[in-house]
């Protein structure tokens, strides 16, 4: 018997999804670069037992964070274009991300009545409350609405922000049927937003929707920099594992599976829906291959909730 298409464990939440994610190349990558890019990313993802892939949409958050990024912000392609100029070879679902705010509301509209069936997506708002913006997320959630109510739509979860459970059930009520996680480094306050969340839904005689938990390896004291500018909980045990170890690479991996058991653990006891998005945004090449393996191994984890 084959596996259900993403959308259909995702409208039935049914646990075990398991995506891959990555950023476009940058804006200024020369065409046939790009073209190289895509080859070799749908070539490596093509041995992995993967639900669905997703497309990051990034901007700038320097208006979130004053102080200075650890990497430079960089425009990288639209990836709604990426995924429509160079990735015909990818025959599963794709998620596309979409920061609302870049976009006049008008453009987001022909984008959603144009999609293919294959197309998910997760509006992401503004990275702070004072960033002008071209279109609001309750104004993107409110066109989906009306344009194309059967695009399924997720939801960010950052398991730092106070009450996000509030906001999950908020964005349930508007739409959202699936959440993905910021990077999660902290199994025990992630572990506290889904007590919040189930007993939520509970009270509220609502089905809690899947959780998908956002994998991803860190392999340089640079990107745990990174990580903190974003605002990233990771934990002060694990900043000072990574920092003395011989192969910070090989100790974020290992620290990665087993937040994943910790978590598979804890949403069965508790009866939510979950699945995990292993993330890509290196362009080191042993981070990269490192984050493969990742993937099938969690693959593993997640094979008998799978089939």
């Amino acid at each position: 018997m084959s596996r259900p298409r993403l959308p259909h464990l995702l409208a039935d939440t049914r646990s075990g999804v398991l995506l891959f994610s990555i950023t476009p190349p940058r804006r200024s990558t020369p065409e046939e670069r790009v073209k190289e890019i895509a080859e070799v990313t749908l070539d490596r993802l093509s041995g992995l037992d993967l639900d669905g892939l997703i497309l990051y949409d990034i901007d700038d958050e320097s208006d979130r964070n004053p102080d200075e990024r650890p990497f430079p912000f960089l425009e990288t392609l639209d990836p709604a274009r990426y995924y429509a100029d160079h990735l015909g070879g990818w025959d599963k679902p794709v998620v596309i991300y979409r920061c609302v705010g870049k976009y006049p509301e008008d453009e987001l509209r022909d984008w959603m009545s144009g999609v293919d069936n294959r197309v998910l997506s997760v509006f992401v708002g503004a990275s702070s409350g004072d960033k002008p913006v071209q279109t609001s997320l309750r104004q993107a959630q409110a066109a989906r609405a009306e344009v194309r109510p059967k695009l399924p739509l997720g939801a960010v979860v950052i398991g730092e922000r106070p009450d996000e459970h509030l906001r999950m059930l908020k964005k349930q009520e508007r739409g959202a049927s699936f959440f993905i996680s910021q990077v999660v480094y902290h199994a025990n306050e992630t572990k506290n937003l889904l007590s919040d969340y189930y007993y939520g839904c509970r009270e509220r005689g609502v089905t809690p929707r899947t959780v998908i938990f956002t994998l991803s390896l860190c392999g340089s004291l640079k990107t745990l920099e990174f990580l903190a500018w974003l605002g990233v909980d990771v934990p002060r045990w694990l900043q000072n594992s990574l920092r003395h170890a011989n192969d910070p690479l090989a100790e974020s991996y290992r620290q990665c599976i087993a937040i994943a058991r910790d978590l598979i653990d804890f949403c069965e006891h508790l009866g939510i829906p979950y699945g995990f998005n292993v993330e890509n945004v290196s362009i080191r090449k042993t981070e990269i291959e490192a984050t493969t393996d990742l993937a099938a191994e969690i693959a593993e984890l997640l094979h008998y909730r799978r089939h």
